[in-house]
């Protein structure tokens, strides 16, 4: 019984460790030292906690199930915690044949800062607009655009930094600044 009592003891530190490296590696992509660190703290921590019941069961391979369960289980909810929490900004690349007024409009209308250019495509004339958003905010402005024009090409990257222009502020996330 003990051993089954380790054993899920190992399964719930695993899902507590793998999402916190998950989300550290996140801070760690986006330069965020201080919160990658108090992360790499916790994590690392409870790794030994979990490492040192295998250990002490060693001969038993109801521990290694529990290891390997909790990590891959670990890995889903870290995904998900990931989407939750989804930190950063990204840059959204729309380009569209179709006169980009109304869209422009709509999301100026919608608090986001973009920038229109004209451009010239394959089949003639393109407005390019960029926007740098939240990433929270990425199914909302993809909503928008396919309501705008389903057809119009989109590219999305996260970004790194962003300094200077209009970046939607979110008041109720820490450490969002406009």
């Amino acid at each position: 019984m003990e051993v089954l009592v380790s054993a899920l003891l190992v399964f719930a530190l695993r899902l507590l460790d793998v999402p916190l490296s998950t989300v550290r590696m996140l801070y760690m992509v986006r330069g965020e030292r201080g919160t990658a660190a108090i992360l790499a703290f916790f994590e690392s921590l409870i790794w030994l906690f979990a490492i040192t019941r295998v250990f002490a069961h060693i001969s038993s391979p109801v521990q290694y199930v529990g290891w390997a369960a909790g990590f891959a289980t670990g890995t889903a909810l870290g995904m998900l915690v990931e989407g939750w929490l989804a930190p950063g900004q990204v840059l959204l690349r729309v380009i569209t044949r179709k006169d980009a007024a109304d869209l422009v409009r709509a999301l100026r209308e919608a608090g986001y800062g973009v920038t229109e250019i004209k451009g010239e495509g394959r089949e003639g004339p393109v407005s390019l607009i960029f926007v740098v958003s939240q990433r929270r905010q990425l199914k909302k402005l993809m909503k928008m655009i396919e309501e705008f024009n389903p057809a119009a090409f989109v590219t999305v990257e996260n970004t790194q930094r962003a300094r200077g222009g209009y970046i939607q502020e979110l008041h109720w996330w820490p450490g969002v600044r406009k």
